[in-house]
């Protein structure tokens, strides 16, 4: 497989890629804009364990020194957590000028799957999904993480869309996009720190292999796009929705009376809604994102059977 010139694999990576290993790609925003330091640090190293812990290698995607990296040394994930919000938040707009400058960047949803799909990784797990704002009638503030669905073929698992979101929005965006929605063990969409949203998904799966056969199927029909799951939270580390509800109203009165948008609003929105919780929905994404990403490694592997 011929890379991108600008794409740099850690031999792990590249040697589970050349072999059919299974691979699951990991955001790094979660690391420089999702958490505090050392926590974000201690997170990410844990992430990455779980994910070999059931069958696959991690490979944590970011911007060093405008090298578009496919794996990190612990040593690099210290570096950006350390940093934090110094390191550019990169979505697909703005790779190529962070790329061409030699900066530092830390990949959302959407840079992190056109990183992935340039490596030939299918699977990348997160947290939750970008979508479309409320309010968005007005301020047409849509996540590009929507668009990269519906072009770039990689499998995203995550625990639904922030539930700071209109969900029945970003519902509906999925379905013009022709983004199949499935819910992991549910009929509905997850709300992130919630198990319930009470929007559907487009099927319900009960299984790994269920998932990794649509997914290939989708593939192999040449249909374009990627494909979403979505995983509730569990059980035990959900959020009363009524408590998180409140504290993303108040989140979200706070954000607009300081005039904060665009993609500072989502690390804003979250920190102000741990803040307000006490720290109780910080607790919650992190157990989440543990989850996601041993589903994540479970489907890869099933995808490497195929």
């Amino acid at each position: 497989m011929d890379l991108c010139e600008y794409l740099d694999l850690t031999p792990e990576v590249a040697d589970a890629l050349a072999t059919g290993k299974p691979v699951v790609a990991l955001e790094s925003t979660i690391i420089s804009h999702g958490m505090p330091y050392p926590e974000n640090v201690h997170t990410a190293l844990e992430v990455e364990r779980i994910v070999r812990e059931n069958g696959a290698v991690p490979a944590t995607v970011a911007i060093i020194g405008g090298r578009l990296r496919a794996g990190l040394t612990p040593e690099e994930i210290d570096y950006l957590g350390k940093r934090g919000r110094e390191v550019a938040k990169v979505s697909r707009r703005d790779m190529p000028v962070i790329v061409a400058r030699g900066e530092d960047g830390a990949t959302t949803v959407a840079a992190t799957m056109i990183v992935a799909a340039l490596a030939g990784i299918e699977v990348f797990a997160t947290g939750g999904l970008g979508g479309v704002h409320r309010g968005a009638e007005k301020t047409m503030d849509i996540s590009a993480d929507l668009e990269e669905l519906a072009a770039t073929p990689v499998l995203v698992i995550c625990a639904g869309a922030k539930a700071i979101l209109d969900l029945g929005l970003t519902l509906e965006y999925l379905e013009t996009k022709g983004v199949p929605v499935l819910g992991y063990g549910t009929d509905e969409l997850p709300a992130f720190y919630s198990r319930e949203s009470g929007f559907g998904v487009d099927y319900r799966v009960d299984t790994p292999e269920e998932v990794a056969a649509i997914f290939r199927t989708k593939r192999q029909l040449g249909l374009v796009g990627g494909m979403l799951v979505g995983n509730p939270i569990p059980e035990e580390y959900a959020m009363d929705k009524a408590v998180i509800d409140a504290a993303i109203d108040a989140a979200l009165a706070e954000a607009d009376a300081q005039g904060i948008h665009g993609k500072d609003a989502t690390p804003f929105l979250l920190a102000k809604v741990a803040e307000i919780t006490g720290g109780d929905s910080l607790a919650s994404n992190i157990r989440l994102v543990y989850n996601n990403v041993a589903l994540g490694a479970r489907i890869a592997a099933e995808l490497a059977r195929l």
